[in-house]
C-alpha cells in the first residue's frame, strides 16, 4: 500500500520546489526519491526538494537545534545533496510560519552550510542572512560562444564559478554544463552564474545550476554575483543591489565585513500528496520510484 504523503509546491522568482514535512524526522529523502519528485513529466516537477525536520532528527546537527528547531533537508533534482539554497531557504522558511510550525518575525533555520537567521513577515517578501562569502584561492576558466573567460570562485555554503560578461545573452542556450577548467578547482561540480551590469547596484544574471540546469534564479547565485561585481567596482561597505532573473528581481544587501542579506518572494502555490510506496518508515532504494495525485 503507497503511503499518502503531504507536499506543499513552492517557488522563489521562479525556482521551484516540493516542500515534504516531516514533521517527526522519520522519512528518508534520498537522492531516487528526490530524482522521481523532481521529474517534471513522471513527477511532480521542481527544481529541488526540502525536507521539513527537526534538527535534533539530523545526524551531525542535534546541537544547532537549541537555535534552530527546524532543518532544511535539501536535495537537487538530479538527487544530489546540497548545503545551502537562498531561494529554497526562503520559501522554507515561508512554509514554516503559513503552516503554523513558527510564528511571523525573525527566527533561526539549520542547513548543511549552518544555521541562518530570517525575517518573515505575515505576508509579502522573505530576507534571508546569507552569511560572509568565501572567495577561493584557485579560479577556473569558463567556456562561453567559444571563448574563455575567467571566473570568481566564491562559496555562498555552496560553489559559484561568476562570469562578468557585456551581456548575459552571450551565455548561449545553456542546455547543458558549461565547459571549465582546470576540473580540480570544483571536484564535486559548479554553478554557473554569468551576470552584467545594467547600471550602478543593477544586475542582471543567468544561471546553469549544479545537479539542476539553467534555473529561473537562484538566490546563492545572486550573491556571488554581487559579492564579485562590488569586488571588481570597489564597492562601499553597505551598498544594496538588484539582480534581474529570468523568475523576477532579487534584492541583495552587502553589509560590513562582507556579510550579505537576500530578499525576495516566497511562494506557496499549491498542496498534494505523494504516493510513495517507501518513504516512511522505510528507506528507499535507489531503483524505487512513485507518482504524484493533486488534490
Amino acid at each position: 500500500m503507497s503511503q499518502q504523503v503531504r507536499f506543499t509546491k513552492a517557488h522563489g522568482a521562479g525556482n521551484d520546489f516540493v516542500i515534504m514535512p516531516d514533521p517527526e524526522g522519520t522519512g528518508v529523502l534520498d537522492a531516487a526519491r528526490a530524482r522521481a519528485l523532481c521529474d517534471r513529466r513522471t513527477g511532480i516537477g521542481a527544481d529541488g526538494i526540502l525536507r521539513v525536520a527537526p534538527t535534533a532528527s539530523i545526524a551531525g546537527y542535534a546541537d544547532d537545534a537549541v537555535v534552530a528547531p527546524w532543518f532544511m533537508d535539501y536535495r537537487n533534482a538530479d538527487g544530489s545533496q546540497g548545503a545551502m539554497c537562498g531561494n529554497g531557504l526562503r520559501v522554507f522558511a515561508r512554509y514554516l510560519v503559513d503552516s503554523g510550525l513558527v510564528p511571523a518575525g525573525e527566527f533561526a533555520i539549520a542547513t548543511r552550510a549552518g544555521v541562518r537567521t530570517v525575517r518573515v513577515p505575515e505576508q509579502g517578501d522573505v530576507t534571508v542572512d546569507m552569511g560572509v562569502p568565501i572567495f577561493g584561492a584557485q579560479t577556473a576558466r569558463v567556456k562561453v560562444a567559444e571563448e574563455w573567460h575567467e571566473s570568481a570562485n566564491v562559496d555562498m555554503g555552496n560553489p559559484h564559478a561568476v562570469v562578468i560578461l557585456d551581456d548575459v545573452a552571450d551565455a548561449g542556450p545553456l542546455h547543458r554544463a558549461p565547459e571549465y577548467e582546470p576540473l580540480s578547482v570544483y571536484p564535486e561540480g559548479v554553478t554557473f552564474d554569468f551576470v552584467a551590469a545594467l547600471e550602478p547596484r543593477r544586475l542582471r544574471m543567468r544561471v546553469y545550476e549544479r545537479g539542476v540546469g539553467e534555473t529561473y534564479s537562484c538566490g546563492t547565485g545572486a550573491c556571488a554575483a554581487v559579492i564579485t561585481v562590488a569586488r571588481r567596482d570597489q564597492a562601499p561597505g553597505n551598498a544594496r543591489y538588484v539582480v534581474e532573473t529570468l523568475g523576477g528581481p532579487l534584492d541583495v544587501a552587502l553589509h560590513p565585513h562582507g556579510r550579505m542579506e537576500l530578499t525576495g518572494p516566497a511562494l506557496l502555490v499549491a498542496d498534494g500528496t505523494w504516493r510513495d510506496p517507501d518513504w516512511n518508515p522505510r528507506p528507499c532504494t535507489e531503483n524505487s520510484s512513485g507518482n504524484s495525485s493533486a488534490q
